[in-house]
């Protein structure tokens, strides 16, 4: 691994900044105070943002961000399709055409570091310690420890630019998705929004026992009705939960029913936010949502809701080992969560809302 580099005079009025940071969707969500710390120190910057298409809405209405440089992953992913590989190299090589002064590449792994290579930047920043040597495509390379939360640790790429970390993780929805929730009937009201699923098995917690805590909000009329979200290919993670749907209106299914902007706009809106340690969480922060996060087998001090570990419920001992791609063991941790201390915290979260109705 290479020493840090460094630039001896960083451009302090850049005219064009690229952020890269294509996925996945909860690191999307995160990684806004990038765009935030650049707008303050740089008003007169282009700001833009290279991100996976499907998740460009998570960026697009932010205001700090000027552009949304969409990357069509799954397309350009099928290098054996006729014709994608001439794609691919035509998107690379149209990463160099705006001329970016500043890169910033926040994913650090070989894919970033390739499209950051590209661009042909003068100053382009990322990890020193990136992953699959994703630190080759840059000329200033940041040490950032692994162990620090995701968001302090992309920020530490804005130390050889000069540019002062703003904290701020607002989320923006796009404006037809907000318009859209505040016209459907089933986002009205105090509503518990369900996030049950997960792609690793081992982060979820059981089926069952989301909708046992559904039944109990809505039985204490803690909430109008609860509402369930997840992608379309997660619908057998939620059986027991479309089984209430289907038989009670006061549980609503949106389960691959939505798109990014409109899971943004129903976060927006609920009374609270219950799920598994998942995109839907950084979301409730960025539109500052009472939450319960669900954690099992991660390290809530590096992945967790930022500055929300305090809404965090996992039960891991010392000395535990944390491994997400384990199943049986992040099942047992998840089981160790209990249906009666999620409705306790759920109950708590949603007083004050109550109380400001």
């Amino acid at each position: 691994m290479p020493e840090a580099g460094t630039h001896d005079a960083p451009v302090l009025l850049p005219r064009r900044v690229l952020i890269i940071r294509p996925s996945a969707l909860g690191d999307v969500c995160r990684s806004v105070p990038l765009a935030a710390s650049l707008r303050a120190a740089w008003p007169q910057a282009r700001i833009e943002w290279l991100v996976q298409d499907t998740f460009a809405p998570a960026v697009s209405a932010h205001p700090a961000v000027d552009e949304v440089v969409p990357f069509p992953r799954s397309r350009l992913s099928r290098l054996w399709v006729p014709g994608v590989a001439k794609e691919a190299f035509s998107f690379l090589r149209g990463l160099g055409e705006p001329g970016y002064d500043v890169v910033i590449d926040a994913q650090g792994l070989l894919r970033s570091g390739l499209f950051t290579f590209a661009t042909r930047a003068k100053i382009r920043v990322g990890y020193a310690n990136a992953q699959e040597l994703g630190w080759l495509g840059c000329n200033v390379r940041v040490t950032a420890p692994r162990g620090a939360h995701a968001v302090d640790r992309m920020l530490k790429l804005l130390e050889p630019l000069g540019v002062p970390e703003v904290r701020d993780l607002r989320l923006y929805a796009p404006s037809p998705e907000r318009e859209a929730a505040a016209r459907d009937e089933r986002l009205s009201g105090p509503f518990a929004l369900l996030s049950p699923t997960s792609r690793w098995p081992g982060k979820r917690w059981a089926a069952g026992r989301f909708a046992q805590l559904a039944r109990r909000l809505l039985d204490a009329g803690a909430v109008q009705r609860v509402v369930v979200v997840g992608g379309k290919s997660e619908r057998d993670q939620c059986g027991p939960l479309l089984d209430m749907a289907s038989g009670d209106r006061r549980v609503v299914d949106l389960i691959g029913a939505t798109s990014v902007g409109g899971l943004m706009a129903a976060v927006e809106r609920a009374a609270v936010v219950i799920a598994n340690d998942s995109a839907v969480l950084h979301m409730a922060v960025g539109f500052d949502r009472p939450m319960v996060g669900l954690y099992g087998p991660t390290d809530v001090a590096r992945v967790g809701p930022y500055g929300r570990s305090d809404r965090v419920i996992q039960h891991v001992g010392v000395g535990e080992r944390l491994d997400h791609k384990d199943e049986d063991l992040g099942r047992g941790y998840m089981d160790r969560i209990t249906v009666d201390e999620v409705e306790a915290m759920a109950l708590q979260s949603l007083r004050p809302a109550a109380s400001n109705a």
